[in-house]
């Protein structure tokens, strides 16, 4: 097997694309491909401040390094997440990535900084503990976007999870959340613009992206996330792309270019009437009196027991 690029010898293959790569040609396909990404998104502009949300794992460390190495001014952040042993290892990962690259690498302490960990969230609410940690990290990411006056907050979704969630978003139509499904949210007040670079770029890649980058990363799934729905789609999209190579992309990237227009307005209706949320002031739906609290102080207070839930 031979490199579509230089003939040199193949070491990964990418079926969907119907090539295979040398080392060195495999990574200038990853670089070309999270540069599309962001020209054909008008995702980073010249000069503009990124925030890289970072797991430990490789979708973030890969899309870390792919930034730094496309010459974007990016810092990144972990979240600790209290979630035991995993979120200790996690953040060595993440931590030992930027000490080792000289990187600039901003900590939050979901227990430490709001006083609950993703388990005591998950249990005080009875909300799944997938629910509430993304609940978390979202509130997490943005609010620490905004406070520190980052330009762009970039997360590691690839072309894998965008497809399985948009997978499961047609099959409940969830027309909300098919109408904020993009590779680009912008910025609103209250909201700093969000970013997916990696959605060109599949698991299976980022993972040879990493191995041949030298990046150590946490292998294991977080243990809390089994019998997540996503999982599952994720299997059966998974055994679909086995029998038709290019499927997941073919599906996500048609419904960016035919199928978002028509649910763009419900997303923006959804913004509409959101006002400052009374404890932490992050926008939330209103509740015509000024005294509306988002979900995530919704959350804390629940798992706190500080004040109305």
């Amino acid at each position: 097997m031979k490199c579509r690029r230089c003939r040199d010898r193949a070491v990964v293959d990418v079926r969907r694309h119907n090539a295979a790569f040398c080392g060195p040609c495999f990574l200038h396909h990853c670089r070309e491909q999270v540069r599309r990404a962001i020209d054909d998104f008008d995702m980073i502009r010249p000069g503009e401040r990124v925030l890289v949300a970072v797991s430990g794992g490789k979708d973030s460390l890969g899309l870390w390094d792919l930034l730094r190495e496309l010459g974007h001014d990016a810092d990144g952040l972990y979240v600790g997440l209290g979630i035991g042993a995993y979120s200790d290892e996690s953040g060595r990962y993440a931590r030992e990535f930027a000490h080792a690259r000289g990187l600039k690498l901003v900590e939050v302490d979901l227990e430490a900084d709001h006083g609950f960990s993703v388990p005591d969230g998950a249990r005080a609410a009875r909300r799944a503990p997938c629910s509430a940690c993304g609940l978390s990290k979202r509130h997490v990411f943005n609010e620490t976007a905004i406070a520190h006056g980052y330009d762009v907050l970039a997360t590691g979704h690839n072309l894998d999870d965008e497809a399985a969630v948009l997978f499961g978003n047609v099959l409940r139509w969830e027309t909300g959340y098919l109408g904020r499904q993009h590779p680009v949210l912008p910025a609103a007040p209250g909201f700093a613009r969000k970013v997916k670079p990696l959605v060109r770029l599949g698991e299976r890649e980022l993972a040879a992206y990493c191995v041949l980058r030298g990046i150590d990363y946490i292998v294991e799934e977080c243990p809390m996330a089994h019998g997540n729905r996503h999982l599952g789609y994720k299997e059966a999209l998974n055994a679909i792309e086995e029998r038709s190579p290019g499927t997941k992309a073919s599906f996500l990237f048609g419904f960016l270019e035919r199928g978002h227009p028509r649910f763009a307005a419900d997303a923006r209706d959804e913004r509409e009437g959101l006002e400052p949320c009374l404890r932490c002031g992050a926008p939330t739906p209103g509740d015509g009196r000024g005294e509306a609290l988002c979900a995530f102080c919704r959350l804390q207070a629940r798992a706190t027991g500080s004040g109305r839930p």
